[in-house]
């Protein structure tokens, strides 16, 4: 067990206790604080499992959002707008070889960078890349390791055998870099809506 869920732990054990203190405090029988005490033990289940599998359910979410029109994606024919999130960046929903991922997008990035996790879920292979590389990134000088993703898809947007770099220096954050941006027929950014579009016939490889 990490320190975060150790913390976690320790924090629902701790909300536990209040609970079971405050309805003995009110002097209920004890089939009314079982009832009470169960009727928590659920709530606080319930918030875990979402806590343990938001990155299944956050897709879910955001493909219902996006079918109410109020997603922050959208998709119109075969081009991909995504509108600026409240942080001011653009944040996109991509499938690394079927994981969905929230992903950064960003221009100033040469390469698609994930974390550990990210590459480790999506089944991405880092043992064959040999020795590690060092990535200057805003925070400096890291070391990552050089992998491919065979199929990386955007809303309508899709391409494949992407170059990727990982490493545990880049924490939670999953970073979508020039090299995918660049494989597309044009990208840009009018007012708060970043909107990809794919390369049309006769335009090059």
């Amino acid at each position: 067990m990490n320190s975060d869920d150790s913390v976690s732990l320790l924090w629902g054990l701790g909300a536990l206790v209040l609970v079971v203190s405050a309805i003995t405090a009110r002097r209920l029988s004890f089939g009314a604080i079982a009832r009470s005490v169960l009727a928590w033990l659920v709530i606080f289940g319930a918030a875990w499992a979402v806590f343990a599998n938001r990155d299944r359910i956050e897709p879910v979410i955001a493909a219902v959002g996006e079918r109410l029109g109020i997603g922050a994606q959208s998709v119109e024919g075969d081009t991909v707008r995504i509108q600026m999130s409240q942080d001011g960046h653009f944040w996109a929903r991509v499938s690394l070889d079927g994981f969905e991922r929230r992903m950064l997008v960003d221009s100033g990035a040469t390469i698609t960078a994930l974390s550990e996790e990210t590459a480790r879920r999506a089944g991405i292979d880092v043992s064959a890349s040999g020795f590690p590389v060092v990535i200057n990134t805003a925070n400096g000088s890291v070391q990552a390791r050089r992998a491919n993703i065979e199929r990386v898809t955007l809303g309508s947007l899709d391409t494949r055998d992407l170059g990727v770099v990982v490493s545990p220096a880049f924490g939670e954050t999953d970073v979508l870099g020039m090299n995918f941006l660049s494989r597309l027929g044009s990208w840009r950014v009018e007012g708060r809506t970043l909107i990809l579009e794919p390369k049309r016939a006769g335009t090059g490889a």
